[in-house]
């Protein structure tokens, strides 16, 4: 049974994930689109920078983000001092980092998806008179539908484990930016909080099995919706 800071750590982490995912998702389709169907100068590099999230220290992409957009750096006093938005210290701030560290499971997934469709499927449409906006909803968007699904619940299932992007941007404040990891160190630091850790342990490993799964589950789901 988990205690009330313990359960409200759990649905800051929910809600969190949910709105790092939902943010990222319209860019991530946007940025495989561009990726699978354009031929442009410079697209490996774009898709290397879209990718490093993968490979970079977490606490340096909290470092970034603090630099940027900080109550006292530039942008991020701009914000504040114009239109009231704050990301420094706030749970928004906390979605924001797990959305751009998760963002390139969402883009892999998506891309490969679209990369696998038969191009011939848009040039027969488009001979029928199909314009790009027809072609993108009624034949792109549902066939990449398994890898949109996929990309969404693994990203889902990794911002529930995200730590160090967080702490470092927003810090560890209960009831505000203080999700299942954070709760996690807390425990570890406080004397007597071995029990504490050990549950919020099991349940981060249920959330996360249980991530792969239904992943996994959806794919082959909405797979067989689309006929693929």
């Amino acid at each position: 049974m988990l205690t009330d800071v313990e359960a409200q750590a759990f649905m800051l982490s929910l809600r969190v994930s949910l709105v790092a995912v939902a943010c990222a998702l319209p860019f991530a389709l946007a940025a495989a689109m561009l990726l699978s169907r354009g031929r442009f100068p410079g697209r490996t590099l774009v898709d290397s920078a879209l990718h490093i999230p993968l490979v970079l220290p977490p606490v340096v992409v909290g470092y970034l983000l603090l630099t940027l957009l900080g109550t006292r750096a530039p942008l991020g006093a701009w914000l504040l001092h114009n239109l009231g938005i704050r990301f420094a210290f706030s749970w928004t701030g906390a979605a924001l980092a797990s959305g751009l560290i998760t963002f390139p499971f969402q883009l892999r997934a998506i891309r490969l998806s679209l990369a696998a469709i038969d191009g011939g499927l848009g040039q027969a449409a488009e001979t029928l008179g199909a314009g790009p906006f027809d072609r993108f909803f009624n034949i792109l968007l549902p066939l990449a539908l398994p890898g949109i699904v996929t990309g969404a619940i693994t990203a889902f299932a990794a911002s529930l484990g995200e730590f160090g992007a967080i702490i470092t941007f927003v810090s560890n404040i209960p009831g505000e930016t203080q999700t299942l990891p954070l709760a996690i160190y807390s425990a570890i630091q406080s004397p007597g909080g071995e029990a504490e850790a050990a549950r919020l342990s099991l349940l981060s490993i249920s959330l996360a099995f249980a991530g792969m799964v239904l992943a996994e589950f959806a794919e082959r789901r909405t797979r067989a919706l689309v006929g693929r």
